[in-house]
């Protein structure tokens, strides 16, 4: 069985009262409020009346409500590709202090000797 997922993506704020009252009989009442019903015709009239305020999707089932939540949460963040380079002479390791910030542990101030050439230059570490 297949249905609708009707998201409110415009506010009924100023509207006549007969939009209103199709948008509570949907279940809608906040924006960004999602509901689901079945593929009928008595459905598909009221959708049709408030056409412009909403999302329509058909899809196979009902998304359970920590399914529709995670689908709007934001990826979790960064990602490591590729670690820095480390310094092979006895310095400081170099890819230390990047693995800090992504672990959000500043820990002051580092120093590295040693020089490395980039791009055709010396840079000083």
């Amino acid at each position: 069985m297949s249905y609708f997922r009707i998201t409110l993506h415009r506010s009924a704020i100023g509207l006549p009262q007969r939009t209103r009252d199709v948008l509570s009989a949907l279940g809608l009442h906040k924006r960004s409020q999602t509901v689901y019903h079945p593929v009928e015709p008595q459905f598909a009239g009221m959708i049709m009346k408030v056409k412009e305020l909403v999302k329509v999707a058909e899809v196979d089932r009902k998304l359970e409500k920590w399914e529709v939540k995670a689908e709007r949460r934001p990826d979790s963040g960064f990602y490591l590709e590729k670690m820095a380079p480390r310094m092979e002479d006895g310095g400081q390791k170099v890819g230390s202090r990047v693995l800090a910030r992504l672990r959000g542990e500043e820990d002051g101030e580092m120093t590295v000797e040693g020089v490395r050439t980039e791009g055709g230059g010396q840079v000083r570490l």
